[in-house]
């Protein structure tokens, strides 16, 4: 699998940024993520990012936790690009991308799924950007064991063969796509 996974973590971001826009003027707002608001999601991708970026330059980094700490200010969307800023500039190297493996497509795959939940939390058209649904399944389909999936996924979701790549995608991570 070739995947320019830079690429995808920049039309990734463009999407999810557009969503985090709207998310801004809707932080209490429940999301697909167990009993979060769009503020604790925003919260936790903050996190997450920030993970992936420090990883990236080698430093010593803990993943995210259960809960977010409260990272957001009151400009959401200046923060998010912060953050995407920083992984961009971090993964810039292609011997960053070769020497952390799949880091930058799990970030990628991150960011894709949740910029779906503040599509889903916010009313707002929640299509991914082409291609992309389908580099994050190939990305993570079946790499976890049941136990791996604890904690970060939800069980699979039953769907049809007929599936489109982003439902596919959404049931494989335990989102219902209906």
């Amino acid at each position: 699998m070739d995947l320019d996974l830079l690429g995808l973590y920049r039309r990734t971001s463009d999407w999810t940024r557009s969503h985090i826009v709207a998310a801004a003027a809707q932080l209490d707002a429940p999301t697909p993520c167990d009993e979060w608001t769009t503020r604790q999601l925003l919260n936790h991708m903050l996190e997450t990012q920030r993970y992936f970026a420090a990883s990236a330059r080698g430093e010593d980094a803990s993943p995210p936790g259960p809960m977010p700490p409260s990272l957001l200010s009151d400009d959401p969307v200046r923060d998010f690009d912060t953050a995407r800023d920083d992984v961009l500039t971090a993964f810039a190297d292609p011997e960053v991308v070769e020497k952390t493996g799949p880091a930058l497509g799990i970030a990628f795959g991150d960011l894709l799924l949740h910029g779906w939940d503040l599509a889903r939390a916010t009313g707002r058209d929640a299509a991914m950007p082409p291609g992309t649904a389908e580099a994050a399944y190939q990305l993570i389909h079946g790499r976890f064991t049941d136990e791996q999936r604890k904690g970060v996924f939800k069980p699979e979701v039953e769907i049809g063969d007929d599936a489109s790549p982003q439902d596919r995608l959404l049931a494989y991570v335990g989102r219902d796509p209906r």
